[in-house]
């Protein structure tokens, strides 16, 4: 298993100050730990998240403390989408947590090659609880069940690892494949689409004549 090791300075500045300084605010929280005010430089977060994202333990060292803990929850920068706060969640390592574990779609569906389907999932991730120690980075979706357009992946279908239980609802649909349109409902969809902008141009016609009324008016 990839060990994943993330150094934090105690943070003493205001969120401002720290990130003009090129790094990002945050928080590390548990159970029976007093929560810790942290900076971590933007460019060594940024690539931790790539590679290990929210499944895997990360050997932390903030000031003086060492623990394991997991990337909780961040907030985005509205237009640059650069991480602006994150929070982290320090783990015992003989109780269990609730972590989110992304899905990894693996094999060739007959439906999509051969019969020229669309590929519908979704999901991506899926709600779990485990050991820290037990959580997987991934868990895999094998498509070549997907033979068909009849047929469905659903949660209950994933092969779960062992120590694992997992949260979310066993009915939800991963992945199905889709049944290309016949030249008949493209046609259709295109006249749909005509008949919506032009009623939007006879729309936008309508709002521009009475300013129009109103400049001669003026004049």
């Amino acid at each position: 298993m990839t060990e994943f090791k993330l150094k934090a300075s105690i943070k003493t500045d205001k969120p401002n100050k720290i990130r003009k300084e090129g790094k990002v605010p945050g928080v590390v929280y548990g159970k029976h730990f007093e929560p810790i005010a942290i900076a971590i430089d933007k460019l060594e977060l940024d690539r931790l998240y790539r590679h290990a994202g929210t499944s895997h333990l990360i050997d932390m060292t903030a000031g003086e403390k060492k623990f394991k803990a997991l990337l909780h929850n961040f907030q985005l920068h509205p237009v640059t989408g650069q991480m602006i706060h994150v929070d982290f969640i320090k783990v015992n390592m003989k109780e269990k947590i609730h972590a989110e574990v992304p899905l990894k779609f693996v094999g060739e569906s007959h439906a999509v090659i051969q019969l020229e389907g669309s590929l519908i999932s979704p999901i991506d991730s899926i709600e779990i609880e485990c050991l820290p120690a037990d959580l997987p980075a991934e868990i895999e979706v094998d498509l070549s069940v997907l033979d068909d357009f009849e047929k469905n992946i659903k949660i209950s279908d994933l092969t779960i690892p062992a120590g694992v239980e997992v949260l979310s609802e066993p009915e939800e649909i991963i992945a199905f494949v889709q049944e290309p349109r016949s030249e008949a409902e493209l046609e259709a969809l295109s006249e749909e689409v005509v008949e919506d902008l032009s009623a939007i141009e006879v729309e936008n016609k309508g709002e521009e004549a009475p300013a129009a009324e109103n400049a001669e008016s003026k004049e």
